[in-house]
């Protein structure tokens, strides 16, 4: 059962992905001609206007078929007044930046629901940012201890930055050279401590060794769940959503770098995967997960790649900034070798998933 859940979140997902471009496309007076979900043989048609809607046998992904873009072949074009091609550029970057921004919206209405119905902190959004700033614990041999800060102290100042979360702390730390200045809040009153903090070599999340400076505490975690008003629920949704995109972006720097090895690309099975696991654990859990994973799709389809979004954008950008779209034979080759590209990256996903999830 969690298995068909995950792939109808993806079906979702990728749904909304497809209804951006629709959306977008019928407001400038393209025709579509094919909304489909899923690859492949179909299983399910319906022609509704000019639009034929169908329902594909691989549920892993989908595509809307504009009169004048093909993918398939970027040769076939036409000069109708309702062809995708005889829209100007701009209008066509919107059409096709409406794709991920309908990602990035279905991922801020639900982290939005999350933060109405309530939720634990979890590692899966930016909890620190949702903790006070109050010590909960004292790593071994800490600057803060032996300075004289206790459990339960809140801090309020670092450096003379105003601390609002935890957060706010760490971040404030790696701004000094020397010796920290903290004030912090006891029984109501306030006190000022100075000492330096120590440098260690930590993994970040991406796994890399880096040098931070630490002053050896941990947070005060409390067991109660997270509620919103409606208006901090926007900014819990917005900030997530902005996190999210920024994590995603980050990753896909640190692989094209060599910061991260390759074996930790993940494909569809690790979405699914995941996506079930998280079914499990609850409602929750499931709308965390779809929504980072929605984020995913939203950033993945701005990459550079001529077969993405973000590739037919350059392409767009070019004819804009040139007054002339690129030869045919020009796009016809960059958009086999983005094809190309995107099946070996697929492919390597689909292998690192096979290792990880079968040994």
């Amino acid at each position: 059962m969690s298995i068909i859940i995950a792939l109808l979140v993806l079906s979702v997902l990728i749904f909304f992905h497809e209804l951006g471009h629709f959306t977008a496309a019928r407001f400038f007076g393209v025709k579509v001609e094919v909304f489909s979900i899923g690859f492949g043989k179909k299983l399910l048609t319906k022609k509704i206007g000019d639009t034929v809607w169908s329902i594909s046998a691989i549920p892993l992904g989908g595509y809307v078929r504009m009169k004048g873009q093909d993918d398939s072949d970027p040769t076939k074009v036409s000069y109708d007044s309702d062809s995708y091609t005889t829209k100007t550029p701009l209008q066509r970057i919107v059409i096709l930046l409406a794709g991920p921004f309908a990602n990035f919206f279905t991922a801020f209405v639900l982290y939005f629901a999350v933060s109405q119905i309530g939720t634990h902190l979890s590692p899966v959004f930016n909890y620190a940012k949702y903790m006070p700033a109050t010590i909960g614990s004292f790593a071994p041999d800490s600057p803060a201890k032996q300075a004289g800060l206790d459990i339960n102290d809140t801090i309020v100042q670092v450096n003379h930055i105003k601390i609002e979360d935890w957060e706010d702390i760490g971040e404030a730390i790696q701004t000094t050279n020397h010796t920290l200045s903290l004030t912090v809040l006891r029984d109501g009153a306030l006190m000022n401590f100075h000492f330096a903090p120590v440098i260690q070599t930590q993994q970040n999340k991406f796994g890399e060794e880096i040098e931070r400076k630490l002053i050896g505490v941990g947070p005060l975690v409390t067991q109660e769940k997270l509620h919103f008003s409606l208006l901090d629920g926007v900014r819990f949704a917005w900030n997530e959503t902005l996190y999210a995109s920024m994590l995603i972006f980050q990753s896909v720097e640190k692989l094209v770098t060599g910061a991260i090895g390759a074996d930790k690309l993940g494909g569809v099975l690790t979405i699914v995967d995941v996506t079930a696991q998280a079914s499990n654990v609850g409602i929750v859990a499931l709308f965390l997960f779809t929504a980072l994973i929605s984020v995913n799709l939203g950033v993945l389809n701005l990459l550079p790649i001529p077969a993405l979004d973000g590739g037919h954008i350059i392409f767009n950008l070019y004819e804009w900034l040139r007054g002339k779209a690129p030869s045919e034979a020009a796009m016809y080759y960059m958009t086999v070798t983005g094809w190309g590209l995107l099946l070996s990256l697929m492919m390597l996903g689909l292998y690192n998933d096979i290792n990880r999830l079968f040994g």
